[in-house]
């Protein structure tokens, strides 16, 4: 199996900011080079070991996402190739070919914009106790992984540290307005629609995703990650069964190796083996496949 990149240190750059998959680097005022690693994390704990190939899974994927929705809304990218980014050595440009974003820097807006149409982890936990989710009443009688009458949207904050935390519609408008919030709700369930019908088409359940805006001027635009493992659930078509957890293609695998230890989901995090690495990188791949139609 290949090494997995966990971090970059770009020569002659300064160090970048890190989250829990990409480096983050400036260039100049008003652009940034986004390296996705292989980094994986999991009950908010960056693992001791990544996923080799990851990172451009990720990349690829949005770069995918991206073209298919272009005509419904802008997003940040200016060119995934490392060639078209000034200052970068021909050493690292071979080392991070296929795992970087070159974009535009948005002022980001502080709101993680979630779609769910079936219901799933933390919706399924508010269920139980409310039968709601983010203030939303469902019907009574939903199970773990039911579909939802309709698509909804379930804003969270977006946390630095820790889990993020749902909240209710009438939150976003008291943090970013009546017009902006009902702009975000509106795209994100439009973004939601298309992509979901896309991937039922390929065999594929969108069971939930999450987005991030940002403005670039004063033009709304989609930024980050897009639909990808990390950001999404996707489920096999033909194995769904409500009731209880279901076959996924994102790193429930690990979650559920990580389950199985004597480990209090604190820092210091596990080293993962390297079958499960390797299972998990496969199911990263499987996705890709199946939804583009290509292979890494």
């Amino acid at each position: 199996m290949p090494e997995a990149l966990l971090e970059t240190n770009l020569a002659g750059w300064p160090a970048p900011k890190r989250g829990k998959v990409r480096d983050v680097y400036p260039v100049g005022d008003d652009r940034l080079l986004i390296v996705t690693t292989d980094r994986i994390s999991a009950f908010d704990c960056v693992l001791a070991s990544g996923i080799p190939g990851k990172g451009r899974v990720l990349t690829q994927m949005s770069l995918f996402w991206f073209e298919l929705l272009r005509d419904l809304v802008p997003n940040h990218l200016i060119s995934a190739d490392v060639r078209d980014v000034p200052g970068l050595s021909p050493a690292d440009q071979a080392r991070l070919e296929g795992r970087i974003m070159y974009a535009h820097k948005c002022a980001m807006i502080d709101v993680e914009c979630v779609a769910r149409g079936y219901l799933v982890g933390s919706g399924w936990k508010d269920y139980r106790q409310t039968q709601a989710i983010c203030g939303i009443p469902l019907p009574a009688g939903l199970l773990d992984g039911s579909r939802l009458p309709e698509p909804i949207f379930t804003p969270a904050t977006k946390a630095v540290t820790g889990h993020d935390e749902n909240v209710s519609y009438e939150h976003v408008v008291a943090n970013v307005g009546v017009e902006l919030a009902d702009r975000l709700k509106t795209l994100t369930l439009a973004i939601y629609a298309r992509a979901a019908a896309y991937a039922e088409s390929r065999g594929i359940i969108l069971a939930d995703t999450k987005f991030e805006f940002g403005f670039v001027g004063d033009q709304l635009t989609l930024a980050d990650e897009v639909l990808t493992p990390d950001s999404s659930r996707f489920w096999p078509r033909d194995t769904w069964q409500p009731g209880g957890p279901q076959l996924s293609f994102d790193k429930q695998y690990v979650r559920n190796y990580l389950e199985t230890l004597d480990w209090n989901k604190q820092y210091p995090a596990p080293r993962l083996p390297a079958d499960v690495a390797e299972r998990t990188g496969e199911k990263y791949r499987e996705a890709y496949r199946i939804l583009t139609g290509l292979t890494l």
